[in-house]
């Protein structure tokens, strides 16, 4: 076993906007509901981004508001709502559209021992004191007086009447948000995990159809976990970009300029400070995607390697344990894992740079906020709920670009996974269906190989010039050493290979002008080792064709000799079939294979060592099977077994690529050539056998 051979297809440099371009090709059907996510994201992010502005409303207007000057109208006189104290109405300042200069001011003040209302406006960095003018309480600070007024605790209750009531507004709001929010969440995550598994459904069918589709040619370079790992694992990482990353990168999109537009309308300074990071998230993130694109590519590279090794393994597990290949077949796998956990290791350093640096631009973005912001605050130039909404939307702000590991992860790992998809969904058929195909009908069978030159490489010939014509109904075997072409005949003949000179016609049509799938539909082949599919014994009969009948199935099986042990299954022909038939014997699954071949009612009849490998006593069944389904068919034989073939109507003999005799079982012993040889060989093996069984 080659580690090359599990090794996967070196690819130039990707560009992802091409690969992009592509996958979201996929997702245009579903256009209407990715556009639903994205004005449902939007919508989010727009409740999301007003949670920190209403605390700060909540804390500056509300909580801390009371200390915000008033104005006081005569009773009746002021515009909106106030509060009424000693035959005035007071409002606040912020809450007027415009501020009446010629009406006093008033502020309320609040020190250890009392509460007190004053006229005039007192800045926080100035100091007062408050002391006892003929039997009243005055401020002054510095050489002003203020006339005061202190508050008992119902009067400043009653001047805090409208605060706590807005603060239920605001929370009651707050609550509605949040809920919103939610209900929005899972509708919007709903949809899009739907559209994305609608999405990968669309991709894995192709990708499938796209493999039944090629050539044998492309399976003898490409080990089955490399085509497993790409309908399974990078399809997954394709539904992780769709899900996760694709709509997602709107949100993030939303969330970043939403929270700079705020934060530059509550205070372009602040602002400014918060956005000097900038920057230095750019570079990083720069810096980042270089060193983390590499990586992530070998890490899907060696684990294509890892499925393409399990799978070979655990398929020849019969042949590992029988031949004690335990120890070796782990030591080959431990070497692959480990250039897998390497890689690994390659990609988590990478990604394990990224995150602290981001923490360690935020910490420094925070220290700054809280440096210059909290010396404003304590001036009185900004409020504390502006800080306090500043600190929120940086940690919102940098939450995203924190998910950029995350997410760049999920990226460059569907991106590996779109190269390699894509790669072999460009694998053109090298056996083209003509565009316009001859129609055949029902094949007589009659067969002509006309001057066929074929290799499977270059010019490395396994058939040089080979020429025979099978009239229909005939049995015609093909006999010959390991090597010689016979199973290439076969290939051929099925175009599941094409080849390089000469032709090859069916009743007098060249086979490349045929449709190819309506060749194949009336060739049945029976091979030496017998492929059945997990299920039971009807569906593997069957083979999906809905159109025959559990009747019919039972026919053919009593017409080729298989009821005689599916009877005995304690389920009949719903017994259940395991994987590759590994509950069956041998001759039972190739009784199998006859009777599926009978059913589908092929006009060229090909059997490929069908008897090889096969106790006596079934032999003696599937003889007379053969005998049976042969019969007015064109029959193939590739043959090990001389005396299988012994009543064929031509045997052709074939030694390195080249017919080298042609004619009936006599006529060929009468030649004494290589047929001769070789039955004069198998006489002497057989006879040995048997007198040693004696």
């Amino acid at each position: 076993m080659s580690i090359d051979f599990h090794e996967e297809e070196t690819l130039g440099k990707a560009y992802d906007h091409k690969l992009l371009k592509r996958l979201l090709k996929y997702a245009r059907p579903y256009w209407w509901m990715i556009l639903s996510s994205i004005i449902l994201l939007l919508l989010i992010t727009a409740f999301e981004l007003a949670q920190p502005y209403l605390i700060k409303v909540a804390i500056d207007d509300h909580i801390n508001g009371i200390y915000k000057p008033m104005v006081a109208y005569e009773l009746g006189k002021a515009p909106i709502k106030g509060v009424i104290f000693q035959d005035k109405e007071y409002v606040r300042e912020k809450d007027l559209k415009s501020t009446p200069t010629q009406l006093p001011r008033y502020q309320i003040i609040e020190t250890k021992n009392a509460i007190y209302l004053i006229q005039g406006m007192i800045a926080k960095d100035q100091s007062y004191q408050v002391q006892v003018v003929h039997g009243k309480p005055t401020i002054i600070s510095g050489d002003k007086t203020y006339p005061t007024t202190e508050l008992s605790t119902e009067e400043f209750q009653r001047f805090r009447q409208q605060d706590i009531q807005s603060l239920y507004r605001i929370g009651g709001l707050f609550f509605i948000l949040l809920l919103l929010s939610f209900i929005l969440n899972y509708i919007q995550i709903y949809l899009l995990q739907y559209t994305g598994q609608k999405i990968i459904f669309q991709i894995r069918q192709e990708i499938f159809s796209h493999v039944q589709s090629l050539p044998l040619a492309f399976f003898d370079k490409n080990p089955v976990g490399r085509l497993v790992t790409r309908v399974t694992n990078d399809t997954e990482a394709l539904n992780e970009m769709y899900t996760s990353v694709l709509v997602s990168l709107f949100k993030d999109f939303f969330i970043l300029i939403g929270i700079m537009i705020v934060m530059l309308k509550m205070n372009v300074k602040l602002a400014l400070l918060s956005f000097v990071s900038i920057p230095l998230i750019i570079l990083t993130s720069f810096v980042y995607k270089r060193l983390a694109r590499d990586a992530f590519r070998i890490v899907r590279t060696r684990l294509a390697r890892i499925n393409a090794t399990l799978n070979e393994n655990i398929s020849g597990m019969r042949i590992v344990q029988i031949f004690h290949r335990e120890k070796k077949q782990y030591e080959q796998f431990n070497v692959i894992n480990s250039s897998h956990y390497q890689a690994s290791i390659k990609e988590l350093k990478t990604a394990a740079i990224f995150r602290p640096s981001m923490d360690f631009i935020y910490s420094i973005s925070l220290a700054f906020l809280l440096w210059f912001g909290g010396k404003d605050v304590i001036a009185g130039v900004t409020e504390f709920g502006v800080l306090y909404a500043f600190i929120d939307y940086i940690r919102r702000f940098f939450q995203p670009i924190n998910d950029l590991t995350e997410k760049y992860t999920i990226m460059q790992s569907a991106m590996a996974s779109s190269e390699r998809i894509f790669q072999l969904l460009d694998h053109k058929d090298t056996i083209p269906n003509p565009t316009q195909p001859k129609p055949i009908g029902q094949l007589m069978g009659k067969i002509e190989f006309d001057h066929v030159w074929f290799a499977y490489q270059d010019e490395d010939w396994v058939l040089k010039d080979v020429s025979f014509t099978i009239q229909p109904g005939e049995m015609v075997a093909f006999v010959g050493a390991t090597g010689a072409g016979k199973s290439s005949i076969i290939n051929l003949l099925g175009r599941f290979y094409d080849i390089q000179k000469g032709s090859i016609r069916i009743d007098g049509i060249d086979i490349r002008d045929m449709d190819k799938y309506e060749l194949r539909k009336q060739i049945g082949i029976v091979l030496q080792d017998v492929f059945l599919f997990a299920g039971d014994i009807k569906s593997n009969i069957r083979l999906n064709r809905k159109d025959i009948t559990d009747e019919e199935i039972k026919q053919v099986a009593h017409y080729v000799n298989a009821d005689q042990f599916i009877e005995k299954l304690p389920n009949q022909y719903d017994e259940e079939v395991k994987e590759r038939g590994s509950t069956l014997s041998q001759g039972q699954r190739q009784l199998l294979a006859f009777a599926r071949t009978l059913a589908f009612n092929p006009a060229i009849l090909i059997l490929d060592e069908a008897t090889a490998n096969i106790d006596t006593a079934t032999e003696q069944l599937i003889q007379d099977a053969l005998n049976k389904i042969i019969h007015g068919r064109t029959t193939i034989v590739v043959a090990h077994r001389l005396s299988t073939i012994q009543h064929a109507d031509k045997i052709i003999v074939l030694h390195k690529g080249r017919i080298r005799e042609m004619g009936n079982h006599q006529e060929l012993l009468s030649l004494k050539g290589l047929y001769y040889k070789l039955y004069q060989l198998q006489y002497k093996e057989d006879f040995q056998s048997n007198h040693m069984a004696m």
